[in-house]
């Protein structure tokens, strides 16, 4: 009991010591994580949100080199510079170059049918056409 008297803070201490290391070192490796998924995820043609909340389509962009800064295509045809930091997140990720899985003829036949502007229009303009008679 008199060694609980003496020493119960200090091991307390200790112990919480301990856990703010531990949880620091984890959150940093949480970060880390976060960041290589991020880099992964930012490849040119990929929609992103800059930190003002700017929307735009990567153009250019080195994950190795973070000092170099990447391009970002705002508008058609006005591409703008910004620190690779600035990038806030991925909006619209694409795929790595082979990361598509192979698409086999029974997954296209049991797919729906998607219909084209052109089909669109067709349709639109024969049931104009039956509204007019």
């Amino acid at each position: 009991m008199q060694f609980i008297q003496q020493y119960g803070l200090i091991i307390l201490l200790a112990v919480l010591l301990v856990f703010m290391f531990w949880s620091s070192r984890r959150r940093q490796q949480r970060q880390k994580a976060e960041q290589e998924a991020k880099a992964k995820q930012t490849l040119p043609g990929a929609e992103v949100m800059l930190q003002g909340g700017l929307y735009g389509t990567i153009v250019e962009y080195d994950a190795e080199n973070l000092d170099q800064p990447a391009i970002v295509e705002i508008a058609p045809g006005v591409d703008i510079k910004v620190h690779s930091q600035a990038i806030l997140r991925v909006v619209t990720p694409t795929e790595a170059p082979g990361a598509h899985e192979a698409i086999d003829d029974e997954s296209v036949a049991d797919a729906p049918h998607v219909e084209t502007p052109e089909e669109t229009a067709e349709r639109l303009k024969g049931e104009n056409d039956s509204d007019q008679k």
